[in-house]
């Protein structure tokens, strides 16, 4: 008969159950007040801070330590957002058993995560406007150009993977506490002495040893293409290398529950 409703059983498409996922993890992401804090609160300090600090300080950089200090900020909220959030947020899903049921749903488990990664994206599209904007209100004057665009979202790319990489592996073989801790505490290492913020010549004899670190060649790759438009090969090198390492520690180690 015309009109009569036709059940059609079935999952839906592989493509529009990723962004279902994805689109639930975001807002995951952005409810939590804890993934805020670092996503956004813990960035916008170490900008805001950071530059008044240079000022009051005269510290001397190459450049304006505004436009300096912006795309190393940058690099933070992507190490934010796709290590430390990704970490925590999956330790304790592993916890309750949340991936282990996922895993068993119709959404195959590389598409969940997929879906994480593409939620990763996401937040640091949000993470970039929000930053971008406050930075350029305190007198940031970026430069890229066509090229340094691309070069920088090249390099927030395998900065992502290789982060997600090493938050999947801690994640996927700690407990979840374990993970918290472990998280939060590379987190602030890297903060304070990874070279992310703060250029690698900023920490004298120690600058050597630090181009070998994800959270150093990323934000050496970001202040490289938005001073100057510049590729940075040698970063992307370095970070290539850890997020082809981190995916495949994840493969080898990552347990479901």
């Amino acid at each position: 008969m015309s009109g009569t409703f036709t059940p059609a059983p079935g999952a839906a498409p592989f493509h529009r159950q990723v962004l279902t996922q994805a689109s639930m993890e975001t807002r995951l992401i952005l409810r939590n007040g804890e993934h805020l804090l670092l996503a956004v609160v813990i960035p916008m300090i170490a900008l805001i801070g950071g530059t008044l600090a240079a000022r009051r300080l005269d510290l001397d950089f190459a450049n304006r330590p505004i436009d300096v200090l912006t795309p190393g900020v940058l690099a933070l909220a992507v190490m934010s957002t796709s290590f430390t959030s990704l970490a925590i947020a999956t330790g304790f899903e592993r916890r309750y058993g949340l991936l282990k049921r996922l895993g068993a749903s119709p959404l195959p488990r590389t598409g969940l995560l997929l879906g994480k990664v593409l939620a990763l994206l996401l937040v640091q599209v949000f993470q970039v406007v929000v930053i971008g904007v406050v930075g350029l209100a305190l007198g940031w004057d970026p430069d890229p150009g066509a090229a340094g665009i691309l070069y920088a979202v090249l390099a927030a790319l395998l900065g992502t993977c290789a982060f997600a990489g090493l938050g999947l592996t801690i994640a996927g073989t700690l407990r979840a506490e374990a993970t918290l801790a472990g998280a939060n505490l590379i987190y602030l290492l890297l903060l304070a002495g990874g070279a992310v913020v703060m250029p690698r010549d900023s920490y004298g004899s120690a600058e050597p040893l630090l181009q070998v670190l994800p959270s150093a060649a990323l934000g050496d790759a970001l202040r490289a293409a938005f001073l100057d438009g510049s590729l940075d090969g040698g970063a992307l090198v370095v970070l290539a290398l850890w997020a082809a390492g981190g995916a495949l520690l994840a493969g080898r180690f990552f347990k479901w529950e």
